[in-house]
């Protein structure tokens, strides 16, 4: 394609996008403008391309503007709030996500995605006049009905998760802040809400919000509500705080969470006060604050993303969930009860997995943990026909992971100890072995299937065909 008609395809492409898009070259001249930025923006194509981006918006400078900053430092900004002026004087607030544009390693500019807050604004509200109609008339019914979970769900055979279950329900009976610290799906919400369930608490409202779903602002006013005229639009709404007011209030990837809103937290967890943006009276609220992350607080703290003081606050009570890998003795009951659940679900009687894929489930790592497993069995159950799950329903990205441990650090491991053992062989012997071993791994784990065999090798099936031929390595 001629480079002409790539350009005029890109403009097109960026052009048809249903979000602001702004890009200026490494002087700050802008050389993209689609139509949704000029109506975020109250201008038009004309008056932005080819002019110095401080020209048309001269309440901006090198520090505040995103586009300026990227350039300036060369690294992305993402959810960054902007309010700013355009040459006309009209005020204009938006979300950009701002990132540079290099030609190997030369800076040549920055695009911006912006993102009209205004909407997102109205889509908080929205959700804030939902959850505060929904807990007026009917509050007790409304906490009883959208929590559940209780500690009987969290099925284990695992004396540390047995051991946490005890410790949660004591931290049930008070009212004092907690830190849950897990990986992606170790069930922290199930944890949480069986907390409350099982609190004096448990008729009055529980609202789950993670920290990361909402840009910086919007989850200050969400959190803390705002008053009439605080900003453009602005109504007087309660936020997650006093709509939680008698109950918990669980945050999710607090990491997420801004420093300085973190502060605001703080706050609230020492005084039991909250104020309302733009408003100049206090409130007192009484919420039981229940945290997750999931990293490691401590790291969390000596890298910056979460404040010493509010660790060490909401730390009173802390649990670590431990991986399912690290919990391996479950798998067998999780699989069983994600069996039941899906059997009920769709209709089905599938009673087992057959014995290889309960050896595959033994040893795969589950970087998902508990979630994963549960999607993998609701995958497979999608494909099976009789009433066992075998190898051949298993998502492909399951297989792919665990031959993948096969060829790696084991086959490693492997060939330290026979160079070690001084038998005489020659690298190229012992390399032929590990292939050999590795290429009768791939066709156990697929059932003797060539073509998925070789894909997970990574090499051609004929290649595959070839070598099974030559080295007469068994098909399964």
């Amino acid at each position: 394609m001629p480079l002409s008609d790539t350009v005029e395809m890109l403009q097109a492409i960026l052009g048809a996008i249903d979000e602001g898009i702004h890009v200026v070259d490494a002087e700050g001249i802008t050389i993209f403008y689609n139509h949704v930025a000029a109506k975020l923006d109250g201008l038009t194509s004309d008056e932005v391309l080819g002019k110095p981006l401080l020209e048309v918006f001269p309440s901006l400078d090198r520090e505040s503007s995103t586009l300026l900053r990227v350039i300036d430092s060369g690294e992305s900004i993402y959810n960054q709030t902007q309010v700013y002026k355009n040459w006309k004087g009209m005020r204009v607030e938006t979300i950009n996500t701002t990132l540079p544009v290099r030609v190997g390693k030369r800076l040549v500019g920055a695009v911006e995605v912006a993102k009209d807050i205004g909407k997102l604004k109205a889509l908080s509200e929205r959700l804030v006049d939902l959850q505060a109609k929904i807990s007026k008339p009917k509050r007790t019914k409304r906490a009883v009905d959208e929590v559940t979970f209780h500690f009987e769900d969290i099925l284990t055979s695992s004396e540390k998760m047995k051991h946490l279950k005890e410790r949660a329900r004591r931290a049930a009976r008070t009212t004092s802040p907690v830190l849950l610290y897990g990986e992606t799906g170790t069930g922290k919400e199930l944890f949480v809400q069986s907390i409350h369930q099982a609190s004096s608490r448990s008729t009055m409202p529980f609202i789950a919000q993670n920290c990361a779903a909402l840009p910086a602002s919007l989850l200050e006013s969400l959190l803390f509500g705002t008053t009439k005229g605080s900003f453009t639009g602005a109504d007087d709404r309660p936020g997650l705080f006093e709509l939680a007011d008698g109950g918990t209030l669980f945050l999710d990837e607090l990491n997420s969470m801004p420093l300085d809103l973190q502060a605001k937290l703080l706050r609230v967890l020492q005084d039991g006060q909250i104020r309302r943006i733009g408003g100049g009276q206090s409130t007192r609220v009484d919420v039981r604050v229940i945290a997750a992350v999931n990293e490691a607080p401590q790291s969390l703290v000596q890298r910056g993303l979460m404040r010493a003081d509010l660790y060490y606050r909401i730390n009173v009570v802390s649990f670590e969930l431990p991986p399912l890998r690290e919990r391996r003795e479950d798998i067998d009951l999780l699989v069983g009860h994600f069996l039941d659940k899906f059997n009920q679900q769709f209709g089905m009687n599938v009673q087992q997995v057959s014995t290889k894929v309960a050896r595959l489930f033994a040893v795969y790592d589950w970087p998902g943990n508990v979630r994963e497993l549960e999607h993998v069995v609701e995958a497979a159950m999608n494909m099976v026909e009789e009433q066992t799950i075998e190898m051949e329903h298993l998502p492909p990205h399951v297989l792919e992971r665990n031959l993948s441990g096969i060829a790696g650090a084991e086959p490693m491991m492997d060939l330290a100890a026979l160079l070690q053992a001084g038998d005489g062989r020659t690298l190229p012997d012992i390399m032929r072995e590990l292939e050999e071993r590795m290429i009768g791994d791939a066709m156990k784990t697929t059932d003797g299937n060539v073509l998925r065999a070789a894909k997970l090798l990574g090499i051609p099936r004929q290649t595959l065909q070839y070598k099974l031929s030559q080295r007469m390595i068994p098909p399964c």
